[in-house]
């Protein structure tokens, strides 16, 4: 599971009627978009329910503490150290390799206000990569989205992506809204296509959509990217499964 927006509270239910009885919550921040979801995520009350919990950090007690500041008695009723599941705290450092339950994963930092890490999840040969919350590697111009050589900041996103299966990219804005608004961290689908073309993707999700884009707009953005191919692109929908082997 990556990051815990309001999503959370129906996947939780989905899980906790499930035979599993554990899982690895990986956050790539702590902006409240991808937080929200996490005080009413069932599992979490669940005696005997295993929860692993991953944070960009540089210690288990600062981990912990992150999340602690949402689940405090005063923003959310409970506290983290009144949780009746099994929680278990890590603390990740980009660009180290780490174990999550069957994934080996790794992740990357990622070019947002306050910072963001990105995750790529490798398991049974397939692969996929979180790449949310993040504004370009280059500026309007330069770098692989105007045809020309990588920047040194892209050089290492494409490393990072390479190969994959699976991508989900923040593509929140379009070109003319990211222009205007090019110091708050998000991205738009032409510059992600043209990274992950770069970097062998098979296929790419735009996510992250902008709250206010209603059906129509998302239908004709679906629409305008059907035709892609190197990768091919489609758009992320609310509680759709995607097989990385399709």
């Amino acid at each position: 599971m990556l990051d815990c927006g309001t999503g959370a509270r129906r996947l939780g239910f989905k899980l906790i009627g499930g035979k599993n009885r554990e899982l690895d919550l990986l956050f790539s921040h702590f902006h409240m978009d991808h937080v929200f979801g996490f005080p009413f995520f069932i599992p979490i009350y669940s005696p005997g329910y295993k929860v692993r919990i991953t944070v960009p950090a540089f210690s288990v007690d600062e981990a912990r503490e992150k999340i602690a500041r949402y689940l405090n008695g005063v923003y959310h009723p409970t506290r983290v150290r009144e949780l009746p599941a099994d929680v278990e705290w890590n603390a990740i450092r980009p660009n180290k390799t780490f174990q999550a339950g069957q994934f080996t994963a790794r992740g990357v930092q990622l070019n947002h206000p306050g910072g963001s890490v990105g995750y790529r999840l490798e398991v049974d040969g397939q692969s996929m990569a979180y790449i949310t919350d993040t504004a370009p590697f280059a500026r309007p111009g330069e770098g692989v989205e105007a045809g020309e050589p990588p920047t040194k900041a892209e050089e290492r996103i494409i490393e990072f992506l390479q190969g994959c299966d699976l991508v989900v990219y923040d593509t929140m804005y379009d070109l003319g809204e990211y222009l205007e608004k090019m110091t708050w961290g998000h991205s738009y689908p032409e510059y992600a296509h043209a990274v992950c073309r770069a970097a062998g993707v098979k296929t790419l999700v735009l996510f992250h959509h902008l709250p206010e884009a209603d059906d129509d707009a998302l239908d004709a953005l679906e629409a305008k990217w059907s035709t892609a191919t190197e990768p091919r692109v489609v758009l992320a929908r609310e509680g759709e499964s995607l097989d990385v082997r399709g």
